[in-house]
């Protein structure tokens, strides 16, 4: 007889097989050396800047409840010529859980990509994520 934490275990191995096969080529180009890597482009003249089409608001730290948090966090991150946010980190932050929910939140959005010579490019963008008290 199994056990309801053996089944549970078996549906999280099995649903995280699924999400391994379900992996965009982004992640396989890592893998295979970066023979795929697409070149990421500056925006500057002649690259049209990419567009949020998928914006999703950061949780707010549990373990900040009660403390007011205000300001920014500045994100450096590469959008893909498919429109997904790829190797975001820290530029500025506020506080490293804060500065975390923020990175959480932004490979959670999606782009129009960036065009250049009527093309989908990836291209360096600075993301700036608002924390307003309430």
């Amino acid at each position: 007889m199994i056990s309801a934490l053996e089944t549970t275990f078996r549906i999280a191995i099995f649903v995280l097989a699924a999400a391994s096969l379900c992996v965009g080529q982004s992640q396989n180009s890592a893998e295979d050396g970066g023979k795929t890597d697409e070149q990421v482009y500056d925006l500057g003249p002649g690259v049209i800047p990419p567009r949020v089409i998928k914006q999703v608001n950061p949780r707010y730290p549990a373990s900040l409840h009660g403390v007011r948090v205000t300001g920014s966090v500045t994100i450096a991150v590469i959008v893909t010529s498919q429109g997904a946010p790829k190797d975001p980190h820290v530029v500025r932050g506020i506080d490293d859980e804060v500065d975390q929910a923020a990175v959480d939140a932004l490979k959670q959005w999606r782009f129009a990509p960036a065009r250049k010579n009527d093309k989908a490019v990836a291209v360096r963008v600075t993301v700036e994520i608002d924390f307003h008290s309430m």
